[in-house]
This record gives structure tokens, C-alpha cells and sequence, in this order.
């Protein structure tokens, strides 16, 4: 936007046209001349924002992928949301990281190069504490990672990896493969500094805890499949609804997800003393007959009547009848 007059200067231009001190014809010859437009070599403007716009439908694709995938393995809510994308060179970005970091380097096959992934520190201490047993609460005060933690955080990047392949599939078929985690600020240059890079900002939120987590990809690996990077190819390739994509993404989460399942022979009540004194060989009546059927629950759900018996040398129970939600 040009810069705007203040009514002084108005006035005094209006007072050099009247009295021939600003010549109007040399004026219009100059402004007819081609302008001159400033470029900055250091931040080459490379990615337009129809390239940015289509890498956020892609990760906005991707983010409901691992919002339904996590919560499998952590055991917790999950919400990951795109919050911005931007085109910067990398240094800018490598020179706000400080220690410790989690900064994964990926291989981009089959383009050339490589991509980082960085996880907020918060967002790591919530994952390996969920994978631990516990609430999935993060350290007060930031330490170094263990060994064993950043293979714990090396599993949980691998499976994200895993969905990466879908939202880019009608971009290109994409095989990434994590080559490395660094937790040192002073290794992080991986990419050269000047390169350009599309950085995606993308919000997790594990239970209670909230975190970063930045995709790096440089404007080199892209270079190849730019031109298919605009919304009007995106949606020209599409072959299904979103709905069917995530109906069957929901389907398969759920049919590799373990539930426990109890069948309970008996019951009985005996007091403090007879349990503290029951030895090898003592027998406990329970309240149920032999013939009589078994409760069998589904986690704390009574599901199912059984009777006991032997399959293939192990002990089991035979289904007999399904309780109904109704009944």
C-alpha cells in the first residue's frame, strides 16, 4: 500500500502544480517506466499461498488421522488441530529451538531429502508418562530425555509416520521413514540454513496437556509435485468421501483395540480370619452349582453366560447366551 498524504503535503503539491514547480508530463513518464521490485535473496518468496493452502488440507487430513489413532495407544483424548502454515528459511526456525528438543528426521522417499517433525517437550513428558501407567502429566521442571524414553517417543512417532501416507496419496505415494531423533538444539541442523522452508504448526492436546508439534518440509523436496499442489488438482483426485475414509479409519482402530474378558466361575464370602488362615488343599463352597451357568464380562459389562471346559489342552469357557443391552 503506498504511503498516504497528510493534507499539508496535499496542499503543497496542489501549490507546485499551479505555479509549474512539478512538471505533469515528466511525472507520467516516469511513473510509465518499469518499477523496480525489491527481492530478498536470504528469504526467496518460493511458496505462493496456493501451495500453503493445500499443505493445510493436507495436514488438516492428517491431524484427524492421529487424533483417532492416539488415543488407542495413550489411552487418553487426543485433539490435534492445524493452526498455522507459513514459508520461512530454516535457520530462522532452528535458531528458536533450545534444550531438550524432539526433533525427528524423516526421510522423505520417494521425493529427495528430508523432513523434520518437531514435538514439544510438554507434548513428550505426557507420552511417555501415559505409556508408563501414568496420568499423563508433564515434568515441572524440563531434563534430558533417557534412552528408553526417546525409544518410547521413537515408537509414537513411527505410528503417526504410518497415517502420513494417506492424506498425501492423491499428491503422491509417500513411504517415510524415521531415520533419527535428536534431543540436542546443537544437531538440529539438518537441513541447510538457507533453505526455504513450508513449516506447519499443528496444536496437540494429550488429556490436559497442550503442545507444538511442527512439521519442517523444504521447498527442495517439494520442488517435484508443486504444480500438483494447488486445491483444484487436490480435489480432482479425491476418490472418496471424507466420511467414508474416516468411517473406515474409526473401523479399524476399533478392531485392533484389546478388551479384557473375565468369566467368573463363582462367588463366596468368608471372613478375615478363615482367608488369613487357608492353607493348600482347603476348599471354598461357592454360592453357585455346578451345572449352573458362568457370568462372563466384557471389561465390566456382563455380556455373555458360559459353561467351563477343555480346548486343545486349555481351560475355556463355551458361549451359551448373549445378554442383550434390552435385557
Amino acid at each position: 500500500m503506498g504511503e498516504v498524504l497528510s493534507q499539508n503535503e496535499i496542499d503543497d503539491l496542489l501549490n507546485a502544480l499551479n505555479t509549474g514547480e512539478l512538471d505533469v508530463d515528466e511525472y507520467r513518464s516516469n511513473a510509465s517506466e518499469k518499477q523496480i521490485k525489491e527481492y530478498d535473496f536470504a528469504r526467496p518468496s518460493r511458496f505462493a499461498k496456493e501451495h500453503l493452502r493445500t499443505l493445510e488440507i493436507i495436514f488438516e487430513h492428517y491431524a484427524r488421522l492421529i487424533s483417532t489413532t492416539l488415543p488407542a495407544y495413550l489411552r487418553t483424548t487426543t485433539q490435534v488441530d492445524v493452526i498455522n502454515s507459513e514459508a520461512i528459511s530454516y535457520s530462522e526456525f532452528a535458531n528458536a529451538l533450545s534444550n531438550p528438543i524432539l526433533l525427528g528426521v524423516v526421510d522423505f522417499s520417494p521425493l529427495k531429502g528430508s523432513f523434520v517433525v518437531d514435538l514439544s517437550v510438554n507434548i513428550g513428558y505426557a507420552i511417555i508418562d501415559r505409556l508408563l501407567g501414568g496420568k499423563g502429566e508433564p515434568l515441572d521442571k524440563k531434563r534430558d530425555f533417557s534412552e528408553i524414553e526417546v525409544l518410547l517417543i521413537e515408537k509414537i512417532l513411527v505410528i503417526c509416520l504410518q497415517h502420513f501416507r494417506e492424506p498425501w496419496k492423491n499428491v503422491v505415494e509417500l513411504e517415510p521413514r524415521l531415520k533419527k531423533i535428536e534431543t540436542n538444539s546443537q544437531f538440529a541442523q539438518v537441513i541447510s540454513p538457507t533453505d526455504v522452508i513450508a513449516l506447519i504448526t499443528l496444536n496437540v492436546k494429550i488429556g490436559a496437556v497442550e503442545g507444538l508439534m511442527n512439521f519442517c518440509i523444504p521447498y527442495l523436496c517439494l520442488e517435484p509435485i508443486m504444480d500438483k499442489l494447488n486445491t483444484k488438482y487436490w480435489f480432482s483426485t479425491i476418490q472418496k468421501t471424507n466420511v467414508d475414509l474416516y468411517k473406515e479409519v474409526i473401523e479399524h482402530q476399533i478392531d485392533t483395540v484389546n478388551i479384557p474378558i473375565k468369566a467368573v466361575l463363582g462367588k463366596s464370602s468368608i471372613s478375615i480370619n478363615e482367608f488369613v488362615n487357608l492353607q493348600k488343599g482347603d476348599i471354598i463352597k461357592l454360592a453357585d452349582k455346578v451345572d449352573s451357568e458362568m457370568d462372563v464380562y466384557v471389561g465390566n459389562i456382563k455380556k455373555f453366560t458360559g459353561k467351563p471346559g477343555i480346548f486343545n489342552n486349555n481351560n475355556a469357557v463355551k458361549v451359551t447366551s448373549i445378554i442383550r443391552e434390552e435385557e
